[in-house]
């Protein structure tokens, strides 16, 4: 079987409370996005699961990845053979697009559908976030607003988007998750709730729609403020950081014009969101 986790973004992000156990409470636009990886699962003569990742991005030691995780949790519960997987990343790692969780769910996804589990999407849901908080939304995959730690989804209508361009771009640094939480500011609860600015054409976007994390992060790394501007500056509608970085994306009209991106070991990636 192959399938392709696909990547998402954020369409804004707020940091709305801190529970007991120390984890934040948020309220974040989730959007699937066509950036994809591909994974191929197949039953294996073997002893053992064997994971083979290519595509040249580091994503940590092989027994660590989140797709032998996934497979590990089904396991526990249901007799799943020992599997041959084959991981081709485009999404890059420590970014902030969700690549590892989309991995992740898929791998949950195509388990379920290879040896005819027969779980819900509530149960899939349920499972995946033992893996990581992102990981439910790829369930559905579908767009939604995340409140809790980002597992409690509720739809969230973007028609308006389809037909927008989409750029999403990287530079070569890796942001310490627990780095960009430490310095957040602006902790609290909205007066708006975030379906009502993400309902308005993206043109009003812009000061209105904001990621908690630019705070924190663009003064301790000076590049993602300065690509932002660029991004202004390259004709987008609407730009903003994406979960806790290090990824930027714009919305736009029209195509931008990449050539005008500068930086050293940039990942860029262009596409077109598909219309309701």
């Amino acid at each position: 079987m192959i399938v392709y986790p696909n990547a998402k973004i954020n369409l804004g992000l707020y940091v709305v409370g801190k529970r007991p156990d120390g984890y934040h409470l948020l309220e974040t636009g989730f959007l699937p996005i066509p950036l994809c990886d591909t994974l191929e699962i197949e039953p294996s003569q073997g002893l053992a699961d064997e994971l083979v990742v290519e595509g040249g991005i580091e994503t940590g030691a092989t027994e660590d990845n989140l797709v032998l995780r996934a497979v590990r949790a089904l396991r526990a519960k249901y007799p799943i053979p020992p599997l041959r997987i084959r991981l081709t990343k485009v999404i890059p790692s420590g970014a902030g697009l969700g690549g590892g969780s989309a991995d992740a769910t898929f791998t949950l996804r195509a388990l379920n559908e290879l040896f005819a589990l027969g779980l819900t999407s509530e149960e899939l849901e349920a499972v995946a976030l033992t893996l990581g908080a992102d990981c439910p939304i790829f369930v559905r995959n579908a767009p939604a607003v995340g409140r809790g730690i980002g597992e409690v989804l509720s739809p969230l209508a973007v028609e308006h988007l389809g037909g927008l361009y989409l750029t999403v771009i990287k530079p070569e640094l890796h942001v310490v998750t627990r780095e960009a939480f430490r310095g957040l500011r602006a902790i609290g609860p909205r007066a708006v709730p975030i379906e009502q600015t993400l309902a308005q054409p993206i043109e009003q976007w812009r000061g209105e729609l904001t990621n908690a994390f630019e705070e924190s992060l663009f003064p301790l790394y000076p590049e993602l403020e300065r690509l932002k501007a660029q991004l202004y500056e390259l004709g987008a509608t609407f730009a903003l950081l994406t979960g806790s970085g290090a990824a930027l994306y714009a919305l736009s009209r029209e195509p931008l014009p990449l050539g005008g991106l500068e930086g050293s070991g940039l990942f860029i990636w262009q596409g077109k969101l598909p219309s309701a």
